[in-house]
């Protein structure tokens, strides 16, 4: 048996997050990874071409949370990016998010101010308020044209469902613009990590309270520890119980294959990220990581993403089924006693990565509020 006080499954933002501010406590945290890295998602790398390279597709970083902003900023140094999206439409490129541009673009359109193009956005929609489900979202917010051209067959590629059988909050998370803006994101704080997100994570662990063991999945070991205050799990909800009782369903994910090409040419597309909402490719994107932070070499990677049914889950399925489904597994969760179920997977939602980060800092905030108040006293006398 190993004794230790907080107990830690996965390393990734939520996990390297809870472990850096209860290490900061003086307790001892232990760190169980089922991969053989930190970062979870976010892990990066350098290649034989000398590209800093994610392992599971691009990361950018956006947040409008100044605490958020200030804790990241603690383990390195960061560079403006402000991310930019194009999507080849009809043997065209344009911008996404759907702005001034993409509808002049696609539609031989002369708008040039935003009132312009609000009239044509209120010209074009199908009013549905509230929306029912995502496709409903789509064409409340740009009518049936632009829905069937940029969200319909892409929604289709990366859900393996149309629109219509996904919740509403799917799609209205896609930006939409009644200026010149191509920004994919507009929230104040936009940046890349000088050196990549591992060496991000490297730091936030890197603390004589904390150990990590990778290659390590919890429900090998769980019997060898005992007598922790508290364990916190990062991992798909519906697999922490599949080991006490089975429920009758299990939760939907989505997984990507990522598919890397070592091309013998210095560029092979003109921006960081181009998407292909349509029919003609199986695959949702193409990522050319060299474009962040202008790297340089002579030859140049890409990766196209397909996303899948099977493999490593990455995203939740929002609908009505799964969600009836996860609140099962959630009532399960909260009647356990000093676990606490945390990140996208554990709560079957979508975090952009500044969410992760303050779900973790305000769940720590939330148990440990006595705890923090005795500490900063003791700091101050």
């Amino acid at each position: 048996m190993k004794s230790i006080d907080i107990l830690i499954i996965g390393a990734g933002i939520s996990g390297a997050t809870l472990a850096e501010r209860y290490a900061s406590l003086g307790k001892k945290v232990l760190v169980l990874e089922k991969r053989d890295h930190i970062a979870g998602n976010c892990y990066d790398f350098i290649n034989e071409n000398g590209i800093l390279v994610s392992k599971y597709g691009a990361h950018l970083f956006h947040t409008n949370d100044e605490d958020v902003w200030e804790y990241v900023n603690r383990f390195g140094s960061w560079y403006p990016w402000e991310h930019k999206v194009v999507a080849r439409v009809d043997d065209k490129t344009v911008s996404i998010p759907v702005n001034i541009t993409t509808v002049n673009t696609l539609f031989d359109e002369n708008i040039s101010t935003e009132e312009e193009m609000k009239n044509w956005l209120d010209k074009n929609r199908v009013v549905y308020e509230p929306a029912k489900n995502g496709e409903e979202a789509v064409l409340n917010r740009v009518g049936p044209v632009l829905y069937e051209k940029m969200f319909k067959h892409y929604t289709k590629k990366q859900w393996d469902k149309y629109p219509a059988e996904l919740h509403a909050s799917v799609l209205e998370r896609i930006p939409v613009r009644t200026n010149y803006d191509d920004r994919y994101f507009s929230d104040k704080h936009q940046a890349l990590p000088k050196g990549g997100y591992t060496k991000i994570f490297e730091k936030m662990l890197d603390h004589p309270n904390i150990t990590v063991l990778l290659n390590t999945d919890y429900f090998d070991v769980k019997d060898q520890y005992s007598g922790y205050e508290k364990l916190f799990y990062t991992g798909p909800v519906d697999r922490f119980f599949e080991f006490k009782e089975q429920l009758t369903e299990k939760l939907e994910y989505r997984s990507i294959n990522f598919i890397t090409e070592h091309l013998d040419q210095e560029y092979y597309q003109e921006n960081s990220v181009v998407n292909y909402p349509g029919q003609e490719v199986d695959f949702t994107r193409i990522v050319e990581y060299k474009h962040f932070g202008d790297q340089k070499s002579d030859k140049t990677t890409i990766v196209k993403e397909f996303t899948v049914d099977q493999g490593e889950p990455y995203y939740p399925v929002p609908n009505e089924k799964n969600q009836l489904i996860y609140e099962k597994y959630k009532e399960k969760a909260d009647a356990l006693k000093d676990v606490y179920f945390v990140g996208r997977l554990a709560n079957y939602k979508y975090f952009n990565m500044d969410q992760a980060f303050k779900n973790a800092l305000d769940l720590f905030a939330e148990l440990e509020a006595e705890n923090l108040q005795e500490y900063e006293t003791a700091k101050v006398i």
